[in-house]
């Protein structure tokens, strides 16, 4: 008798999850316990720089080795009388958040490798140590750290699959795809926390720009839009090069310096957003003219 394809699916669930754990392992027990020791002797680099690349690998280690693993072990052996798995994953679903902590800490580790290994000889010699083992299957440390990242969404996929081939009248329905859902929002929680980390990378960066002018640095901003516009001098009939930030609170006006030490432009004005009017010009003599008036003041402009 050909087995149902709804186990054949737990199995390779079950599977990936035992290949997992031992590529956990390696990550927590050998690289970062020898890293964590050389660095402990003062002869790599320093214990936090350690801390930082592995982020909360342990905690993840342990959760996978001595949870979720044991608990699929036990129900593929007694499949026979408890064909499901859909209870079980729902139960331990929520620890998965914990993900989001080694996935938004994902860029910041591959980065403090990079720079660590040029810095310290004895670091990158640990490394290449280890990676030379048999254990590593010729695969360098940042592929072994790039698992985690991808794990959440294979169990996305495996149960996609399941919750598919699962017969409509089996057991197992309800609460596989109430754990498939689950599985859904944690997957969606490591992306926004991905989508957080890059918008506040872009952030700082646009700050960076203008010469972090501390009355406009806040965590809380969005940049909506940004690019070169001109100033309309209605006195003089002429127009000079000007850059706007549009933010979700504030437009910032600003000149592009002429020596770009530090900062690319200097903040002139900043309108806030509220209470601020766009109302387009028909000016035969400047087309696409606008004037932006805010509580500060009045612009006349004119785009591309």
């Amino acid at each position: 008798m050909q087995e149902p394809e709804e186990k054949k699916i737990a199995l390779e669930l079950l599977e990936t999850e035992q290949a997992y754990v031992s590529r956990l392992h390696l990550l927590d027990q050998v690289f970062y316990t020898e890293l964590m020791k050389e660095a402990k002797n003062g002869k790599t680099v320093p214990e936090e720089v350690v801390k930082m690349i592995f982020s909360n690998i342990s905690s993840i280690y342990q959760f996978h080795a001595k949870f979720f693993l044991p608990e699929l072990q036990k129900r593929m052996e007694d499949w026979s009388c408890t064909p499901r798995i859909g209870d079980v994953i729902q139960k331990l679903a929520p620890f998965l958040k914990m993900y989001g902590e080694y996935v938004k800490n994902f860029d910041k580790a591959v980065e403090l490798l990079t720079v660590w290994s040029e810095k310290s000889l004895p670091f990158q010699e640990l490394i290449a140590d280890i990676q030379k083992r048999k254990v590593c299957a010729n695969l360098t440390l940042q592929h072994h750290m790039l698992e985690p990242v991808q794990r959440i969404p294979r169990y996305e996929l495996l149960l996609k699959d399941y919750v598919r081939k699962l017969p409509p009248e089996s057991p197992d329905r309800d609460d596989a795809e109430k754990a498939l859902e689950m599985i859904f929002m944690v997957a969606k929680h490591s992306n926004e926390a991905i989508a957080e980390m890059e918008r506040l990378q872009n952030l700082w960066a646009v700050y960076q720009r203008l010469g972090l002018e501390d009355d406009i640095v806040d965590p809380s901003n969005e940049l909506i839009k940004e690019g070169p516009v001109q100033k309309i001098s209605t006195r003089s009939n002429s127009t000079s090069e000007k850059y706007l930030f549009l933010f979700n609170n504030m437009l910032l006006y600003c000149v592009p310096k002429v020596i770009q030490v530090g900062a690319e432009f200097q903040v002139h004005l900043r309108i806030d957003v509220d209470g601020m009017k766009v109302q387009e010009l028909n000016d035969v003599q400047f087309p696409h003219t606008f004037l932006v008036s805010g509580k500060q003041r009045t612009l006349e402009l004119q785009a591309r």
